[in-house]
């Protein structure tokens, strides 16, 4: 109850105007959600820069950097480190060169900054649903398949970050993380239970994963073809990996860490026996986990030689959603 006032006074603050609300210089879009993580932000922010980047736009990305060790606004390098930046930027600067990707917690000063480069047609803020100073050109929301916001509560209890009905304030909704295949009954539900108005725009997306890649150049690509796998995951959640993989190894362990995890010395001596007990199974982890793994010292070969990550992309399920929505995404950022 307190949680849920707090946040419908911050709301209320903003929406009267009592609280002062900024328009960035260039267009930005908003990719965020109501609930603590899951939602798949990441590889949606690197679906709609494929998409901008496909039509001759030239993005920038935003994010706050969590737990970055530097402060202040900062343009991540492409070899920056997951320590240093965050590892959601750090990922994003390294698949995309071209992207000028920066950290800054006021959205407001970052988007400032990256306003400098004439040549930019637009801002995507990484997680910024939240940052009410900021007012987006386009607020994307995503809501995950598995845990729908309708069967979920404001945290404690639950995994909502913000209230529900804030749902209103999106332009889109895409429902993340679902099934191949869905009934046009199935996708009507949804925009029933989502409460959405007839303006608002659903989407669907799924989750693809591709071949494994080492994660150390030391990885040896014999263990793939061992029949049991070890998993290793610091996301908040892991479950469509964990699927994945089920359809090719027995999965043996799986060690979890919590979100953002900075894994240290503790954190490998824990790893190594976890292998050291599962004969020749191979080791399995996310693209962000990646990140963060490559940042620790003296990492055991061990280790090095059996962990590989496993890439994963959104989609679409239709062609014809992909086009419907890169529609509103280009209206929304031409400049």
């Amino acid at each position: 109850m307190i949680y849920g006032l707090v946040l419908r006074i911050r709301h209320l603050l903003y929406n009267k105007g009592w609280k002062k609300q900024f328009s960035a210089p260039i267009p930005t879009v908003c990719v965020g959600n109501i609930t603590v993580g899951g939602t798949g932000k990441t590889p949606h922010t690197e679906l709609f820069l494929r998409l901008l980047l496909a039509a001759g736009k030239q993005p920038a990305v935003l994010s706050r950097g969590y737990k970055r060790k530097l402060k202040g606004f900062q343009l991540v390098p492409v070899d920056g480190t997951a320590a240093l930046y965050g590892d959601e930027p750090a990922q994003i600067a390294h698949k995309f060169p071209q992207v000028p990707v920066a950290v800054d917690k006021d959205r407001v000063h970052g988007c400032e900054q990256l306003a400098g480069n004439k040549a930019l047609s637009c801002i995507v803020l990484d997680d910024a649903f939240q940052y009410r100073r900021l007012q987006a050109t386009l607020n994307i929301v995503l809501v995950d398949y598995q845990r729908p916001i309708f069967k979920d509560r404001l945290l404690p209890w639950g995994r909502l970050r913000d209230l529900p009905a804030r749902l209103k304030a999106a332009r889109v909704v895409i429902v993340t993380k679902c099934p191949a295949e869905l009934s046009d009954q199935e996708r009507e539900a949804w925009r029933q239970d989502l409460h959405l108005a007839p303006e608002q725009p659903l989407f669907f997306t799924t989750l693809q994963y591709s071949a494994a890649q080492p994660v150390f150049p030391e990885a040896d690509n014999h263990y793939l073809y061992a029949k049991q796998c070890t998993v290793l995951t610091g996301i908040a959640n892991d479950a469509p990996l964990r699927n994945y993989l089920s359809d090719t190894y027995k999965i043996g362990q799986h060690l979890r860490f919590p979100d953002h995890h900075a894994y240290g010395k503790a954190d490998l001596r824990t790893i190594e026996h976890a292998i050291r007990i599962s004969g020749t199974s191979c080791l399995f982890t996310t693209e962000k986990d990646a990140q963060r793994l490559r940042d620790c010292k003296n990492v055991p070969q061990s280790i090095r030689e059996r962990l590989f990550y496993i890439p994963v992309e959104a989609a679409f399920l239709t062609p014809e959603e992909q086009a419907d929505f890169s529609a509103v995404l280009l209206t929304s950022t031409g400049r």
